[in-house]
């Protein structure tokens, strides 16, 4: 068993960094919420947001979720004023979750450099405090771990995500919760995925969040499948499809889940990030950190991010590990990259090797480790409208 240190926040979860979220709820206070963060960039405190001026529920849970992380220790939100967003009950909801909590009202304050003075003052405090907790031991068992993959190519279903998903079945083993996502990239191996699943109504479940994907993509006229796939020598979405199922690796799949909803225990869960009802707002995930926002929201430590083209995104709450999946590519993009998967394809190492590789290297973030894309400042962070319903009876068996 491996021991790591924790943040204990007042409902039992741990958190494995003691964050403060400087949270804008429009985008007018996007820019005062980036240079309250500013003085602290190298010091735990990141920028998140809403863009949006008009209302949306998925986004005001998310944003909840967010806010109330295990991660995230302290909260200040900055607000515009006439903006639609309920920062009252945000506000409501980190307070009794234990954490301090501030809203600054720009319009109230004074303007720009009113609310960034006042905002500056109160990080400071925060962080202070924040840097004088203790933590407590923290075992494999508490993590959550989220993985996507982004900047795909023929590789990447080789080497990267089939050693993800290795590393996956050995955290399962110790009791984490994983999970993988998304549905429109798993379009072909939906029947083979279902199963997988520990019981049959779940396994109808999974089949139908993918047909959703797929008639989803079908009214858009596009599906998940970039120009610089079929550059790196991917042909098909099932292609694709293949390669990032591979991430899921080979457990039981205990659940079906939706932004913002939280494992209640260890096992493998799919992440379904395609809107239910109509088409209403576009593309589901405008680019690889609208994902990485989802798998913090549903309470992930950290972000297993498989690329072989070579992407460079982290993401703010929560470390993005980077598993680069392209032996060529690593050793362009070495300083962007935590784990040469394409040692595999080189025949220098065996997937069970890698995926204990990413398996060690998640749990040492618990022990002060940090990943690459922490080290350069990365703090990438999108969230915008959708819609979902809840989940039903047979998506989390009892």
């Amino acid at each position: 068993m491996s021991t790591m240190r924790g943040y204990l926040r007042s409902d039992g979860r741990k958190g494995i960094r003691n964050t403060i979220a400087v949270a804008y709820l429009v985008e007018c206070a996007h820019h005062v919420a980036r240079e309250i963060a500013l003085p602290w960039r190298e010091e735990g405190v990141h920028a998140i947001g809403f863009p949006g001026c008009y209302p949306n529920p998925y986004a005001e849970r998310m944003m909840e979720q967010l806010c109330t992380h295990p991660n995230v220790g302290a909260v200040l939100l900055v607000s515009l004023g006439c903006e639609s967003f309920n920062k009252y009950a945000l506000e409501r909801a980190v307070r009794a979750s234990g954490r301090p909590v501030k809203t600054i009202i720009i319009q109230g304050t004074g303007g720009t450099r009113a609310s960034i003075r006042e905002g500056r003052a109160w990080v400071e405090e925060q962080r202070a405090q924040l840097d004088a907790q203790e933590t407590v031991p923290m075992a494999v068992s508490e993590l959550v771990i989220g993985t996507v993959c982004g900047g795909s190519d023929g590789t990447s279903g080789i080497t990267g995500n089939p050693a993800a998903g290795r590393a996956f079945d050995q955290l399962i083993a110790e009791g984490a919760a994983c999970i993988f996502e998304e549905t429109g990239e798993l379009i072909g191996c939906e029947h083979i995925m279902a199963a997988r699943a520990i019981t049959h109504e779940l396994g109808l479940e999974l089949e139908k969040s993918v047909a959703k994907a797929a008639r989803y993509y079908a009214t858009l006229g596009y599906g998940s499948f970039a120009a610089g796939n079929a550059e790196g020598g991917l042909s098909t979405i099932e292609e694709k499809s293949m390669g990032a199922y591979a991430k899921s690796g080979a457990s039981p799949i205990s659940g079906l889940i939706k932004p913002g909803d939280v494992p209640p225990h260890g096992g493998l869960y799919l992440l379904d990030v395609v809107p239910d009802g109509e088409v209403r707002f576009g593309f589901p995930n405008i680019n690889d950190n609208a994902e990485i926002a989802e798998l913090i929201a549903c309470g992930a430590h950290c972000v297993l991010f498989v690329t072989g083209r070579g992407s460079v995104v982290g993401s703010a709450i929560s470390p993005v590990v980077k598993i680069c999946a392209n032996p060529e590519t690593y050793r362009r993009m070495a300083e962007d990259m935590d784990v040469d998967a394409g040692r595999i394809l080189e025949g220098r190492a065996g997937l069970d090797e890698v995926g204990t590789e990413i398996r060690n290297l998640v749990v040492s973030l618990g022990q002060g480790g940090r990943t690459k894309s922490e080290e350069l400042g990365h703090q990438e962070f999108v969230l915008t409208y959708k819609s979902f319903e809840p989940l039903g009876p047979a998506c989390l068996p009892a």
